[in-house]
């Protein structure tokens, strides 16, 4: 600092350099970081999609009409909050069951890597693998880093008609399938009064 309060040309253009980064940085990163698509509103008709399963056999949305979908979708396979996630949902398969449910899981992983995390774990649900990004684009759950993509912990539930009954964009993985099965029953006294 020079006396009287001036900076330094040095100091001066150090700060003009840092300040450029910044927004340089902030330029690429917040579009991308902000880039992932609306997701499909409650009470409106789910995207339609097949998927390869860990078992490398098709899973199509309208095989499951007739039946509540619990269709989730995780950043990764094999990672602590990903585990802890499908373990609950495991745990809770019959409770599932006795509610005519049935989960469905899916990342940008591959089918490989689903069908280790499955082995590994003891999952016996089925795991979808998204590598095209398309399904995860479609329910807004595609977090798009530019040089990464993967998606985000978001829920649908989805009601015997195809629509969605109910979306989660906030996801504590560790109790997650309980609160799924608290609403699931809400969701399913409703329809019932309604009928």
């Amino acid at each position: 600092m020079i006396s009287g309060g001036l900076v330094a040309p040095e100091g001066l253009m150090l700060r003009i350099v840092l300040l450029l980064l910044v927004v340089i940085v902030a330029i690429l990163l917040v579009p991308r970081l902000l880039s992932r698509s609306a997701t499909p509103a409650e009470g409106t008709i789910a995207p339609e999609f097949t998927l390869p399963s860990q078992e490398g056999t098709s899973v199509t949305l309208k095989d499951y009409r007739g039946k509540w979908v619990i269709l989730y979708f995780y950043p990764k396979d094999q990672t602590p909050g990903c585990t802890r996630e499908a373990h609950n949902f495991q745990i809770d398969q019959a409770k599932y069951a006795e509610r005519n449910a049935v989960v469905l899981g899916v990342s940008v992983d591959g089918i490989d890597s689903h069908k280790q995390f499955c082995a590994k774990e003891g999952l016996n649900f089925k795991l979808l693998a998204d590598t095209g990004h398309t399904v995860s684009a479609a329910y807004g759950s595609l977090t798009n880093l530019g040089v990464v993509k993967f998606a985000a912990r978001h829920t649908f539930v989805i009601d015997p008609s195809g629509k969605i009954a109910k979306a989660y964009t906030s996801v504590d993985p560790s109790r997650h399938s309980a609160e799924v099965l608290a609403e699931l029953d809400q969701l399913q006294k409703s329809s019932m009064a309604a009928r």
